[in-house]
């Protein structure tokens, strides 16, 4: 898939720069034309001789270090990379991108570039969290740069959390993804003009501030709608809860905790959206109190008083006007039943149903087996295929009831 694509390789200075080196070997093993760009910081950690060595092309570092007459070095880079890639990426250079700064090579480079942008943030986590990190990268986000989520794990600054730049082998396998991606004919753009919101993930309902009440979702059925909503042409949200899968790249994400959180951050954007799918598993129950303080264990057992949350499916269906709405049921008996009750019940346009306790249409797998129900009953029953190919199956079912109404 990187046989000849020419990969720009932004380097920034945190102590995961040294993760570059195993990137830069990487990509270029599997046939890519890496040219690397460091800033200062980088090189405090890694030096440019070894990423010149491993990618077998001169690194740059100095906007002023000129070294074809015939040319301007950082926008002959811009103009001839097919992905600019920044890993690690430190939160002053996500700054920078989402400010349009230009005060060294690499940030005047980003401004000088129409080529697509993958950003790899590493960070302490609690930069990560920080408002102003995370308003940033919404930004870029929002502009079409594609994030690469960094993992959880013990930090080289002695936490334990997210913010450590993704494995090498995973940001490889993302690259080759996207430009597998790319040589894809493109989807029938049948949601061009429609805004979709897609829930995804399970909501988490806190007993005390160490535990919580959630369940299996990965997120991965939610995403999976998204990237497909946004190949057919739409402009797409996420709405996420807990998840532990990777978010797609290139589609703006809110993340929220709890059934309410969820429910107030669906309703922000109800009213202007075409579409909403509600593919999130929101807890049906929630502690009636939050404990303050870490609740201690006493005797033997522990009774917990659990109160309703918020239907949210079902109050979209009491609101929804020109907006078509699609719910989804986890079932593990009598599906078809539950199915055509909830559709009624919720007054969705479209119900995904599922048996949970099929192989490979169970939670955290790639793949999903579900039956396909509308206001006249079964409209499609689908057999264990990949999670992708459900969503573009669904939504094509939907796009062709929206062209109806």
């Amino acid at each position: 898939m990187l046989k000849g694509k020419r990969i720009l390789l932004g380097v920034t200075g945190g102590i995961a720069a040294y993760k570059a080196a195993a990137l830069t070997s990487k990509l270029t093993q599997k046939g890519a034309d890496v040219h690397v760009i460091m800033t200062n910081s980088a090189q405090k950690f890694i030096t440019d001789l070894t990423l010149q060595t491993l990618s077998r092309n001169p690194v740059y570092t100095d906007t002023f270090d000129e070294r074809q007459p015939e040319v301007v070095s950082h926008i002959h880079l811009a103009d001839s990379a097919d992905l600019v890639l920044i890993a690690p990426a430190t939160a002053n250079m996500i700054a920078k991108m989402a400010h349009g700064l230009a005060d060294d090579m690499l940030s005047t480079t980003l401004l000088a570039t129409t080529a697509p942008i993958m950003v790899a943030p590493a960070m302490n986590v609690h930069m990560y969290d920080h408002p102003a990190v995370i308003d940033n990268m919404q930004t870029l986000v929002s502009r079409g740069v594609m994030m690469i989520e960094p993992g959880q794990g013990q930090l080289a600054c002695g936490y334990v959390g997210k913010g450590r730049l993704e494995e090498p082998e995973t940001i490889v396998e993302i690259v080759e993804r996207y430009f597998a991606e790319m040589d894809k004919p493109p989807l029938p753009q049948m949601l061009q003009g429609s805004k979709v919101i897609v829930t995804a993930g399970g909501t988490v309902e806190r007993l005390d501030p160490v535990r919580y009440i959630t369940n299996d979702s990965s997120g991965k059925m939610g995403f999976a709608i998204a990237k497909a909503a946004k190949q057919m042409g739409a402009d797409v949200r996420i709405i996420a809860g807990n998840t532990s899968a990777a978010p797609p790249e290139g589609i703006a994400v809110e993340r929220v905790g709890s059934a309410q959180d969820m429910y107030e951050a669906v309703m922000r954007h109800w009213e202007d959206c075409s579409m909403l799918v509600m593919a999130a598993a929101v807890a049906d129950y929630r502690p009636k109190e939050e404990a303050p303080s870490k609740l201690k264990k006493q005797g033997d057992t522990l009774q917990l008083e659990l109160v309703k949350t918020v239907d949210i499916l079902e109050s979209l269906g009491q609101r929804k006007t020109k907006q078509f709405l699609i719910g989804f049921a986890a079932e593990t008996e009598q599906l078809d039943r539950y199915a055509r009750e909830k559709l009624e019940r919720k007054n969705c346009d479209l119900l995904v149903a599922n048996d949970v306790t099929v192989a490979g249409a169970g939670f955290g797998t790639d793949t999903n087996a579900v039956h396909i129900y509308d206001r006249n009953g079964l409209v499609e029953q689908l057999p264990v295929m990949s999670k992708y190919e459900v969503a573009y199956r669904l939504l094509t079912a939907a796009a062709v009831r929206m062209d109806r109404a």
